[in-house]
């Protein structure tokens, strides 16, 4: 999938809001950097933390707190 897709898909998960969406994908490239495993199926080797972290949110495998 194009990364203009999955990111599209995680703002849909954060109620469009690019701020909160470049928050979440920040914390959780730091924790996939500090070791913790991908929830998807990616070599990570060959891909960037953050586009990671972009598509787990984008699948909903990482909640993110939106306040309405």
């Amino acid at each position: 999938m194009r990364l203009e897709k999955i990111t599209s898909k995680a703002l849909e998960k954060v109620n469009f809001d690019r701020y909160l969406l470049s928050l979440a994908v920040a914390k959780r490239a730091n924790e996939l950097i500090s070791g913790a495993e991908p929830l998807i199926d990616v070599d990570v080797k060959k891909m960037k933390y953050t586009d990671i972290a972009l598509m787990e949110i984008a699948e909903g495998l990482i909640k993110v707190n939106v306040k309405k």
